[in-house]
C-alpha cells in the first residue's frame, strides 16, 4: 500500500499501533517528545519503557522533528494521554494537510468540562481539517495486540473515505477493524467504561462475589449508555466494541490499569501511592470528574460514577460506596 503513517506519542498504545501497521511494510514514523528519547528508542529498535519485548519492524522509525513525522503522512494517529492531547495538537497542527485522517487513540475526557477528544481537536484545528477527525476504541490491550493475539476494534468519524483508509491501514489477520459514523458514542464508550472498570476492581478487591460484580458492571453500562444517549450517541454503540466489548475486557482483565486502580483502593492503598507505582496513565481517574461535569450539564443521574468519584477524591471508603449504592431507593430497571 502506497501510504505512510505518523504516530504522535511513544505511549504503550501508540507504540502498539505503530508496530501493527509497520508489520505490513507500511512506513511509520513515531513522534517522540525529545531528541534524546527519539535517539534512545531508535537505537534500541524497541520501546524499552513500555513494550521492551517487542522489536520494531524495519519500516518503523522515531524522530522528534514534527515536520518530518507529520508532513508526509496520509494518516496521523494521536496516541497520548487525554490531558496532553490539546498541547500535542497545537504542536502538530501547522504540518497537517487537508483531507488527512487525524485519529484520536486516547480513551478519556478533558477536565474540567468533560470535552471529548474530537471536540478538543475541533477547537485547536482550523476548519479545513475538521473532516479528518476520527477516533479508535474497543477492547484492545496493547500487549496482546503486539503479540498477534486476536482482537477487534472500531474507528468512527464523519468522513467515510477517511475511515476506509484507516481501516485498510490497520486491519490484519489478527486485528479486525470495523467502521462507525457514531463518533460521540465510540469516544464516550471508550472513556466512560474506565470508570466502570475501577468499580469492578473495587468489587474484586472487596471480594463481593460474581453476582455482585456482574450487577455492578451491568448497571454501570446502563449508566454510561444513559449519558451517551443524552450527549447524542446512538444507543446501539454501547452494545458494540466501544461499549460492551471494552467493558468486558477492562473489567475482567489483569492487564487493565483502571481495574487495577480500583482493586488496589479496595485493598487499602491511597490513590497517590497507586499512581506513583504505575508506568502508565489510568484514564479513568480524571474521566470520573469529567463525566460528572457532563452528567450535570445534561441532567443525567450517574450514581456509580458519583460513588467512584467520592472514593477517589473525597475519602469515601470502597465498602461505604458499595453500601451507599445498595441502599439507594428502589426503582424500575429502565
Amino acid at each position: 500500500m502506497d501510504a505512510s503513517v505518523a504516530v504522535i506519542g511513544t505511549t504503550t498504545w501508540g507504540t502498539a499501533l505503530a508496530i501493527t501497521i509497520a508489520r505490513k511494510n507500511i512506513p511509520v514514523r513515531m513522534l517522540a517528545r525529545t531528541a534524546s528519547e527519539a535517539q534512545q528508542i531508535q537505537s534500541d529498535r524497541r520501546n524499552s519503557r513500555f513494550l521492551p519485548d517487542t522489536p520494531f519492524p524495519d519500516s518503523l522509525t522515531v524522530s522528534e522533528d514534527v515536520s518530518q513525522v507529520v508532513g508526509p503522512s496520509e494518516l496521523i494517529i494521536v496516541a497520548v494521554p487525554s490531558h496532553t492531547l490539546r498541547g500535542n495538537i497545537q504542536t502538530i497542527r501547522d504540518c497537517i494537510s487537508p483531507g488527512v485522517p487525524i485519529l484520536s487513540a486516547a480513551k478519556g475526557l478533558e477536565l474540567p468540562g468533560g470535552k471529548r477528544m474530537s471536540q478538543v481537536m475541533e477547537e485547536e484545528l482550523p476548519g479545513k481539517l475538521h473532516s479528518g477527525i476520527c477516533a479508535i476504541s474497543g477492547p484492545n490491550f496493547a500487549d496482546e495486540i503486539v503479540q498477534g493475539k486476536i482482537a477487534s476494534t472500531v474507528v468512527a468519524g464523519g468522513d467515510s473515505q477517511g475511515l476506509e483508509l484507516v481501516q485498510k491501514l490497520l486491519i490484519s489477520s489478527s486485528l479486525r477493524v470495523y467502521t462507525s459514523e457514531d463518533l460521540i458514542g465510540v469516544e464516550l464508550g471508550g472513556a466512560l467504561k474506565n470508570i466502570i472498570a475501577m468499580g469492578a476492581g473495587i468489587a474484586d478487591g472487596l471480594d463481593i462475589g460474581d453476582n455482585g460484580k456482574a450487577a455492578f458492571i451491568t448497571r454501570g453500562l446502563a449508566e454510561i449508555t444513559r449519558l451517551g444517549i443524552a450527549a447524542g450517541a446512538t444507543p446501539l454503540t454501547f452494545a458494540g466494541l466501544a461499549g460492551l466489548g471494552d467493558v468486558i475486557a477492562t473489567c475482567a482483565s489483569k492487564l487493565s490499569r483502571n481495574r487495577h486502580v480500583g482493586e488496589q483502593l479496595a485493598l487499602g492503598r491511597s490513590l497517590s501511592e497507586i499512581q506513583e507505582s504505575m508506568n502508565n496513565v489510568a484514564e479513568g481517574v480524571n474521566t470520573t470528574g469529567a463525566a460528572l461535569a457532563m452528567a450535570e450539564d445534561l441532567k443525567v443521574e450517574m450514581p456509580i460514577t458519583q460513588a467512584t468519584y467520592q472514593v477517589l477524591f473525597e475519602g469515601l471508603s470502597p465498602q461505604e460506596a458499595i453500601t451507599q449504592l445498595m441502599e439507594r431507593p428502589p426503582r424500575s430497571e429502565w
